[in-house]
């Protein structure tokens, strides 16, 4: 279901094929619980044509992972902090990106056909093997964070959250729909090659600006990795849903960081 509140005020503009700033705000409500001073009268095909900017959306998550880094690094050792970088980027999407994750992995668990596997994921119980892969991720993406190198970390943390609603952008466009309903059906509903070619130039230009061409390597395997995922979200399923392109950003925020941390290395 897709998100709707009632307020007195609305932000409105102009519906054109060419994204507009007005879809910023409809890509940053959807992605993040954070409440707006207006709300946005908005129909399905709005969510899709809103993903030009999903990438924008994650760079402002990740600057306010950044200040809250910049004021917790004074008072907190790092290893706490870092802890709460985790939650708080939880908090902020309202986990919805985790659920995904969480539902791939007991669809996998099923082992049983198509609908079997769709049919596991659109059940609200979690399952043990979703558990199990919840808490993996979330201990991947914690102790990458602490790995990282006090010079690239704030650098990083506006980096991982854009990467991968990039990768929600290249799941979605061309994709065909697993089943009729649902979020990831609404997106692919108005998501085309424009908002694939706004989203990517905004990565591209974010991903240099602040990593240089380390950045663009990573994104590069990052974008090969979902494509990889894509593929098979097709042959299994027969198209993509909302939970597999949730796990797919998942997995990239956790892969994103896990290349940087080896870098360090190189």
């Amino acid at each position: 279901m897709l998100k709707s509140h009632e307020q007195k005020r609305f932000f409105t503009g102009p519906r054109s094929p060419v994204p507009s700033p007005r879809l910023f705000f409809i890509a940053f409500q959807f992605l993040t619980i954070i409440p707006l001073p207006f709300t946005l009268r908005w129909e399905e095909n709005d969510l899709g044509r809103s993903m030009a900017f999903f990438p924008l959306a994650g760079l402002t998550i990740g600057g306010l992972l950044a200040g809250a880094d910049f004021l917790l690094a004074e008072v907190l050792p790092r290893p706490i902090e870092d802890l709460l970088l985790v939650a708080l980027l939880a908090a902020m999407t309202g986990a919805l990106h985790h659920d995904g994750l969480a539902d791939v992995c007991d669809g996998l668990a099923a082992r049983g056909s198509r609908d079997r596997f769709l049919a596991v994921m659109k059940d609200s119980r979690i399952g043990a093997v979703g558990v199990v892969g919840l808490v993996l991720g979330l201990l991947l993406k914690y102790q990458a964070l602490l790995a990282l190198s006090p010079e690239v970390k704030r650098q990083v943390l506006f980096f991982f959250p854009a990467v991968a609603r990039f990768a929600q952008v290249q799941m979605t466009v061309g994709s065909r729909r697993a089943r009729e309903d649902g979020l990831g059906a609404a997106c692919i509903a108005g998501a085309g090659v424009t908002q694939l070619l706004v989203a990517g130039a905004i990565t591209l230009a974010a991903t240099y600006f602040l990593l240089g061409m380390k950045g663009i390597g990573c994104w590069a395997v990052l974008s090969l990795f979902t494509a990889g995922t894509k593929a098979w979200s097709h042959r299994r399923l027969g198209g993509v849903t909302g939970d597999v392109i949730g796990c797919a950003s998942e997995l990239n925020e956790i892969i994103c960081l896990l290349i940087i941390v080896g870098m360090q290395k190189m």
